[in-house]
């Protein structure tokens, strides 16, 4: 499976099975946070076979058999959280086509818990978590807008634009708010997030799948 095709095969999976993932695939993974860390000098990490990622209410109520997770942790420093949602958008896709699933939560976390388990650092900024194992199923799609009402593009819009719309909507983002506005002029776009505390995370998740679906050597960011 690529990455492309993972855009649509990937859902929000909030129970999971009581089986570990394997070690070959956590090597894998860990060498893509490695990746992402080194790139946008993030503190990403992967804890493994640990429930205390989820309150025992939420775990309850919402979920279940969560216990490993991706935590979204950073250096306190400019745009952050777009760079924590660019990686989280990468790490959910590539840990797809791995065969596993995954649920970006934001809110809903144990911060405590999380904190406990981090090595970021007292002075990191963690924005949410990543659960990720074997589903007890695949999910269903979200609920979504149509590029009408999220993008606009002066002219004709060539293909690569429409296919990037199109990635964009498969993202997911706090809430399924969708709250992206994507302009497009030549090869020039400007993307935009207005989601309260989420903006910075979801315009970050948004870019990612924007560029894996029109390409980036066909456009540049302004």
């Amino acid at each position: 499976m690529t990455l492309q095709e993972a855009m649509s095969a990937r859902h929000k999976v909030n129970k999971y099975k009581d089986k570990p993932i394997p070690t070959d695939i956590v090597s894998q993974l860990n060498e893509r946070i490695e990746f992402q860390n080194h790139e946008h000098g993030l503190n990403i990490q992967l804890v493994t076979q640990n429930k205390e990622g989820m309150p025992a209410i939420i775990a309850k109520m919402m979920s279940k058999g969560v216990q490993n997770y991706i935590i979204l942790a950073g250096p306190d420093k400019p745009k952050v959280d777009e760079m924590l949602g660019y990686s989280s958008a990468d790490l959910m896709l590539y840990a797809q086509t791995l065969g596993l699933n995954t649920w970006w939560i934001g809110g809903m976390f144990s911060r405590k818990g999380v904190k406990k388990n981090s090595n970021a650092g007292d002075n990191a900024k963690i924005i949410g978590i990543v659960a990720i194992g074997y589903g007890e199923n695949q999910g269903i799609p979200h609920k979504s807008k149509s590029a009408s009402e999220i993008s606009s593009y002066e002219g004709e819009a060539p293909e690569w634009f429409k296919a990037g719309v199109s990635a964009c909507l498969l993202a997911p983002t706090a809430m399924n708010k969708q709250a992206f506005t994507i302009k497009g002029k030549s090869n020039k776009v400007k993307i935009t997030c207005n989601n309260g505390s989420y903006s910075g995370a979801d315009l970050g998740i948004g870019k990612y799948h924007f560029e894996l679906g029109a390409g980036k050597e066909n456009f540049t960011w302004i």
